[in-house]
């Protein structure tokens, strides 16, 4: 789970991080009105939403009169910016964050993040901050510090000053560095972070080291025990249809195909949506209803599979263990009964009971495609999309 900038620093002041002074706008109003109360006579209206590369997209704007930040706050409220994490479809901006300018001597790069293949906690930094880390690490590998902390023991002192020193930072900033540098730590620790990353990180032309922007990514499998960070979700943010989805107690990630797909199982999902992509299709989405498939829970899945108006066709591929075929059948039917659908449907039914779901299936009437394998399923709703497109085209 994601957060926006704004929270990122306030979790980030609490473990001691030195933040810009700044405030929060939902409104024109409110960002001339947080401009006032700031001291100084340069400001930075930051559109507030789940991307990195804002200021590329024209989402960060420095205004020198308030009637720069009205302006600023006019073109941005309501705005969807397009970068490239966020896709052509963009993040549109509901909230602003106006902070105080910061006279910059240099930028740097700090970030933690865990690394699964190692199980270990990873420090990466760079004296080079304030630009695309994944081109500066492709372009100039060496600039990048990296700096392993074995979880059991945490972060040590001299990971910390080791780090300190390769950002280029002098004996004059080593203290505050290292308070910086362990306060991340600790928020990581303390808050199932994921991924906290600082860029940039400035050193200031008084002597400072400021968090000038800061991400941070949650472990959504710890948010039952994180309720204050749970309540941090901006849904504005997220495709509904995944909203929707957590909502029932499905697992749902939309994609950029046009082939719907309802599985049972996370492993069996990846390797459906593979086979797709072997026979030639684009997956619409990944979507996994779980063990207990009921007719009510089967329903809910195709209408979220539907609800994405670029299907133009849909796989059901189940394999029951604990469930049965025959109840999944039954709960096909009753969806496509009461949805209606539109589009060419194949279904693909494994395990427990199979004969007689395929015999609810095929006794219903209904214009359904039925396979017996998996590949065989992946090429007949491929062949039944390009069916589709080619009465469109």
């Amino acid at each position: 789970m994601d957060i926006h900038e704004y929270q990122a620093k306030e979790i980030l002041a609490e473990y001691g991080i030195k933040i810009a002074e700044g405030g929060l706008a939902y409104t024109v109003e409110e960002a001339v009105q947080r401009s006032r109360e700031i001291d100084g006579n340069v400001w930075v209206v930051k559109a507030q939403i789940h991307s990195g590369a804002r200021g590329k997209a024209g989402g960060i704007k420095v205004c020198k009169t308030n009637d720069e930040v009205e302006a600023a706050a006019e073109a941005l409220l309501g705005r969807k910016l397009v970068t490239h994490q966020t896709g052509p479809a963009g993040k549109l901006c509901t909230r602003l964050y106006v902070e105080a300018g910061t006279d910059i001597d240099r930028e740097l790069y700090l970030s933690f993040m865990i690394d699964r293949s190692h199980e270990r906690v990873i420090m990466v930094g760079s004296a080079q901050g304030g630009m695309d880390i994944e081109h500066l690490a492709a372009t100039n590998p060496k600039a990048i510090i990296k700096i392993y902390i074995e979880p059991a023991v945490g972060l040590q002192d001299f990971q910390a000053r080791t780090m300190a020193f390769a950002l280029g930072l002098g004996e004059d900033l080593l203290n505050h560095a290292i308070k910086t540098i362990k306060g991340c730590y600790r928020a990581l620790r303390d808050m199932d972070v994921n991924i906290l990353e600082i860029n940039p990180l400035v050193v200031t032309k008084t002597n400072e080291l400021i968090a000038l922007d800061a991400k941070m990514s949650f472990d959504e499998n710890a948010l039952f025990r994180r309720h204050r960070i749970a309540e941090l979700r901006d849904t504005t943010q997220i495709d509904s249809r995944e909203v929707a989805a957590a909502e029932v107690g499905l697992s749902y990630v939309g994609l950029d195909g046009d082939i719907g797909c309802m599985i049972n199982g996370a492993g069996l999902a990846m390797a459906t949506m593979d086979m797709i992509k072997l026979a030639g299709g684009e997956p619409a989405n990944f979507l996994d209803v779980g063990g207990g498939a009921s007719a009510e829970r089967t329903e809910k899945a195709f209408r979220l599979v539907l609800a994405d108006a670029g299907v133009k066709a849909m796989l059901v591929n189940i394999f029951a263990g604990i469930n049965r075929c025959d109840w999944i059948a039954e709960g096909v039917v009753q969806a496509v009964k009461n949805i209606d659908m539109k589009v060419p449907l194949v279904v693909r039914l494994s395990g427990t009971n199979v004969e007689e779901g395929r015999k609810i299936i095929a006794d219903s009437g209904l214009p359904i495609i039925t396979a017996e394998t998996l590949a065989e399923a992946a090429e007949r709703v491929v062949q039944a999309r390009n069916e589709v497109v080619a009465k469109q085209g």
